[in-house]
């Protein structure tokens, strides 16, 4: 070697690179201008040679074997830095040109770095991860992760045999980001980091920040460029943008894309089909479920989570690719089409996230550079025992950036609707799901996660600040209050809470045998004393129908299927009725009877059975008239927009309420009957004197009812009734809602008013109904004596002449299947 050469050679610092744990190869490899001239150093495992060529002359210089392991080097007689290749000859006998790496800078400013440090870098996933770029004129890829107690760390992959002594990262000083441009590397590249421990021990890691991943169960990364797909969604999101959600509908269809509908052309080694065993792509999936939820009258979908996850059976919750959507549905370009289309149909898309934990898999997040990098130390801290998962360190600030950036991210990259934050609760508690001694109290002595609190409150408000109509909502358990209060007055700035309360209470109340609700009245009502709490959603969720929970329509009682389906809807027509903006998981629209199976899709063919067929119909025709109608909806979270009529006749499990708007004429009056008793004249008060028409039941025949109900609209009568000073008679059906629009005295017109003027005198006495005050029978759905003819006349004869047909259709052996036939093996 030159002697010239040899002096300026660094022997150990070579040593570090050779033996890969040099956390600055840049200050050594690449080109440096020296006293004798520009310095180039390369060090590459399995090359036999390597010159260095000058870009602008074409000059080249032969560089020295400097250490046997494939550290060459060259000193090139020059005053001024110059662009160069390297023409490199490796050991199989090939010969290639390339880009030196260690010749560009890095692409992280100071303002970055401080920023990050300061955990406010809130488009950080612009910078980490992998990202396709042309640098000085040279196409490559960009690599930055955050390792701060990383001896070394390296970007493995096909491109470079896997060998972590090659691409070496430079560390940037103590922020702990590391990084490397790799020219030549291209958009579906398959790496991992490799990082080297401060004990010497080396592991492969999984990119926290890729945007694309690896079908499992393989688990590297992919390199994928989010800019190429061209979004057609413009007039979505400046519409979305003016929206105010509060005074919109909201019914919204929650889908596990996994299992929501499959392929069917996989075979076995037999040359057996599969049914059902094959996913859609996401573009053939969006169609499908577009279709579908435009038919339903559903406003929003929302995902369970679409971030990569390596396990099937956690439905997508313990994340290990928060920045790439799984690849088991496509590709990030797929996903964009999915969100895109959805938007060109009309339809909001809300996703699942997952702030509060994440999995122990050794190639994800856990112990990242062999230290807690975003988990706590103190596994008390840092562990939930009942999930066998990790909690986030949301103190530290590269921590809750990363989170931050994420929700951002998924709003800003995929133009996502909203996102529902999975087990608030669990954040928000230091001792949630642990026994004494399993955990740490906060520095007042409290049970709350101080920092968590912080961590919510700080997203929440720049999430916000976008103002482009995105959404947050919480899944939160607790009374914890303000959870969507305004974070200047120390709320957490969530836009909506799941109402669990009331989806616990409900449905205990339901799960009663009609004979025993009376007993339990007070579950009926009790929403409305916390109604106005929080921005509520009401939830029939994906985990009420799991863990042997059985589905919403195997919860209901009844000796039959047509009886557990008449309490199922009148279940939906409460919900619709009550303040508060809805959610139903997927199946559970046509009374889906086995519990939820991610491994198989929904049991589409029991739509051919027609009480399944008319169950679907009754939700389709429930959503339509909840988006139709704006009492229902506009003032949600006004208590003026809800009045009771009667919430006190627990003898007759009979609940009746009022829907208002601001405009009178658009008022809805519910009455809700939860016993199989028809009641043929019940008295109840009316908000004002008018004409009441029922506009929606859920006892007609064509959803499988008995027919009863008011074909004829109703004049009300000055009588004092439930506190009011006008009322009217109805026939109310067994186990059913009936709703009626309201129109003002004042409204009707003359010839209307000249008419009703007649029957002025002709006020009822009091309810002569003797079921109205009876204990419903223990005999469901057996009607109370009465004239039968004439029930039949004014009842369900003259419900089927309204509905246009003459008598019931005569129900086919297969409309009722014995329940025993409906369990799957």
């Amino acid at each position: 070697m030159d002697k010239a050469l040899y002096d300026l050679m660094d022997w150990a610092g070579i040593e570090e690179l050779v033996y890969s744990e040099a956390s600055n190869p840049h200050n050594m490899l690449g080109a440096h201008m020296t006293e004798a001239g520009m310095l180039v150093q390369a060090f590459i495992p399995t090359a036999r040679d390597i010159t260095v060529k000058i870009t602008s002359t074409g000059k080249t210089y032969q560089m020295e074997l400097a250490d046997d392991a494939g550290f060459f080097a060259a000193l090139i007689p020059r005053k001024t830095m110059a662009d160069y290749t390297l023409l490199v000859f490796y050991d199989n006998g090939t010969l290639g040109e390339i880009h030196d790496p260690y010749s560009f800078a890095p692409q992280f400013t100071d303002a970055d770095l401080k920023k990050f440090e300061a955990g406010i870098h809130y488009g950080i996933y612009n910078k980490m991860g992998a990202h396709p770029m042309t640098v000085k004129g040279t196409a490559g890829v960009y690599f930055a992760v955050w390792a701060p107690c990383a001896m070394r760390v390296s970007v493995v992959g096909d491109f470079n045999l896997w060998d972590g002594r090659r691409h070496q990262m430079r560390k940037l000083g103590e922020s702990g980001i590391f990084e490397i441009f790799i020219p030549g590397v291209k958009k579906g590249a398959v790496y991992k980091y490799e990082v080297k421990f401060k004990n010497g021990d080396p592991a492969l890691k999984a990119d926290p920040y890729a945007n694309y991943a690896e079908l499992r169960p393989n688990t590297a990364s992919v390199v994928w460029d989010l800019n190429e797909y061209q979004w057609n969604d413009g007039e979505w999101m400046d519409k979305r943008a003016k929206t105010d959600t509060k005074t919109a509908p909201m019914s919204v269809y929650e889908v596990h894309l996994g299992s929501w509908m499959r392929k069917e052309t996989k075979t076995d080694d037999t040359g057996h089909v599969i049914t059902g065993s094959e996913f859609y792509n996401y573009r053939e999936i969006a169609k499908k479920l577009a279709e579908y939820v435009t038919e339903m009258g559903y406003t929003h979908v929302e995902l369970m989570p679409v971030m990569e996850h390596p396990l099937d059976a956690s439905w997508g919750y313990q994340v290990t690719g928060y920045y790439a959507p799984t690849s088991r549905f496509g590709t990030p370009d797929d996903f964009m089409y999915f969100m895109d289309y959805m938007h060109s149909q009309g339809i909001g898309v809300i996703l699942d996230w997952v702030p509060a934990h994440f999995p122990r898999d050794a190639w994800g997040m856990a112990q990242f550079d062999g230290t807690c990098v975003y988990e706590h130390r103190d596994p008390r801290k840092g562990s939930h025992p009942h999930w066998g998962t990790l909690i986030y360190n949301y103190g530290r600030p590269g921590v809750s950036n990363f989170l931050i950036a994420n929700a951002l991210f998924w709003a800003d990259r995929y133009h996502a609707d909203g996102i529902r934050f999975d087990a608030v609760a669990s954040m928000l508690y230091l001792d949630y799901g642990k026994n004494p001694g399993e955990w740490v109290a906060n520095i007042y002595g409290g049970h709350e996660n101080l920092e968590a609190v912080e961590f919510l409150k700080h997203l929440n408000s720049i999430f916000k600040g976008r103002k482009d109509g995105a959404i947050l909502i919480a899944e939160e358990s607790t009374a914890w209050p303000k959870i969507t209060g305004s974070v200047k007055e120390d709320g957490l700035g969530f836009d909506y809470k799941w109402n669990m309360g009331w989806m616990n209470d409900f449905l205990e109340y339901m799960k009663y045998d009609p004979y025993f609700r009376s007993h339990h009245y007070k579950e009926l009502t009790f929403s409305m004393l916390y109604a106005y709490s929080e921005d509520f959603i009401l939830v029939f969720s994906h985990d009420e129908v799991v863990h042997g929970k059985g589905s919403m329509a195997g919860k209901m009682p009844g000796m039959s299927l047509e009886d557990k389906f008449a309490n199922l809807r009148t279940a939906y027509g409460f919900m619709m009725g009550h303040p508060g903006k809805k959610l139903l998981f997927m199946g559970q629209d046509f009374g889906q009877l086995d519990e939820w199976n991610e491994n198989v899709q929904l049991e589409w063919e029991l739509l051919d059975y027609p009480i399944h067929g008319r169950m679907k119909e009754y939700v389709k025709e429930l959503n339509h008239l909840y988006r139709s109608y704006p009492a229902l909806y506009k003032k949600d979270y006004q208590p003026d927009g809800f009045e009771w009529v009667n919430c006190m006749d627990s003898a007759n499990n009979i609940v009746s309420f009022i829907r208002k708007t601001d405009k009178k004429e658009e008022t809805l009056l519910f009455i809700c009957n939860f016993a199989p008793v028809l009641h043929e004249k019940y008295i109840m008060g009316v908000p004002f004197e008018g004409k009441y028409k029922e506009i929606f039941n859920s006892d007609a025949v064509k959803f499988g009812g008995s027919g009863k109900g008011n074909p004829r609209m109703k004049t009300s009568r000055e009588e004092d009734s439930d506190g009011r000073k006008h009322a009217i008679t109805v026939q109310v059906p067994p186990m059913s809602i009936c709703i009626f629009s309201c129109t003002p005295e004042k409204a009707v017109k003359p010839v209307q008013k000249k008419a009703a003027a007649k029957n002025t005198g002709k006020r009822s006495a009091k309810n002569t109904d003797k079921s109205h005050n009876k204990k419903p029978s223990r005999n469901a759905g057996a009607a109370p004596a009465g004239k039968p003819g004439k029930q039949d006349e004014t009842g369900q004869a003259a419900q089927i002449r309204a509905e246009g047909n003459t008598a019931e259709p005569e129900r086919k052996p297969a409309d009722v299947i014995p329940l025993k036939k409906r369990t799957k093996k």
